[in-house]
């Protein structure tokens, strides 16, 4: 078996409480496994299991692992490993899918060392999970789905995450290895209402600053800036090779800025304490 991963992102968010949970299937010097990560505001909690646990639908993104489901419509948790006890469900309202394939051109690019996948960027969410006795409620709150699939995580990259009032945004800036060459690859869109907005180095759009927690990307006349405020990053884990050694920083619910420059007229800004943001790039 060749290495390899194969994990979702969902996120549920209140005005309250913001959770993140991965589930993610891996294959490393042919061992398989998978795991059940859980990302909030206040910790970080993680459960391994050996890969027969693990069972993923023919088609969509439904996925057992051990006793937690994960599907298009919600997922449920029952975890019971040492030290953590996690129990609940969330149901998803309907999803918003962006137009096209966020990869663009290059998912027919092959050996890519990462593709990923805009599976929903707003949708109603409504459940509550209880982690160690913790209650994580969430009543009409907003959702997003995302994955992503491949042998590695790009060796330095960036990533954003945020809802707001009736839209919500994502981008992520990375190093691209394609054989012996690297560049610099950069997706993002910005959907307001039914208006999406979409930023992507097969558009032409480049990184034209990435320093200090800030990236300002360029396409054409649009200029789009996403600037870490306040970090409060908390470790994850992440593939290399398959294999889920890489230790990487979310802060789940943290402080940023977002602007949006159109034809020199600025048509979208935000000031929030409410983004997801991780940011591995060296200073």
């Amino acid at each position: 078996m060749k290495d390899y991963f194969d994990g979702y992102y969902f996120k549920a968010q209140s005005q309250e409480k913001t959770l993140a949970v991965i589930a993610a299937y891996h294959i490393s010097n042919g061992k398989a496994s998978c795991s059940v990560q859980l990302i909030s505001d206040s910790g970080v909690w993680s459960a391994v299991y050996p890969g027969e646990k693990f069972h993923k639908a023919r088609s969509g993104i439904g996925m057992r692992l051990c006793g937690s489901v994960f599907t298009e419509k919600g997922l449920r948790l029952d975890i019971d490993t040492e030290g953590l006890r996690v129990t609940g469900g969330l149901k998803f309202g309907s999803l918003s899918p962006i137009r096209y394939d966020i990869m663009g051109p290059f998912r027919f690019v092959p050996f890519m060392e990462c593709r990923h996948t805009v599976v929903s960027m707003r949708h109603r969410v409504d459940g509550c999970i209880v982690i160690n006795g913790e209650e994580y409620r969430f009543s009409d709150a907003v959702g997003y789905i995302e994955g992503d699939r491949g042998t590695s995580f790009p060796k330095v990259y960036s990533w954003t995450q945020c809802n707001f009032e009736n839209g919500s945004l994502m981008l992520s800036v990375a190093d691209i290895p394609i054989g012996s060459l690297h560049f610099t690859g950069l997706i993002g869109v910005i959907m307001r209402g039914e208006n999406e907005k979409r930023i992507a180095t097969y558009l032409g759009a480049r990184a034209v600053k990435i320093k200090s927690g800030e990236l300002v990307v360029k396409q054409g006349k649009t200029v789009f800036t996403a600037k870490l405020i306040e970090k409060r990053g908390r470790p994850l884990a992440a593939p290399v090779s398959g294999s889920m050694i890489r230790t990487i920083h979310e802060s789940a619910c943290c402080r940023a800025e977002y602007r949006l420059t159109e034809n020199g007229i600025e048509t979208f800004a935000l000031d929030t304490d409410r983004a997801s943001f991780e940011y591995e790039f060296p200073e």
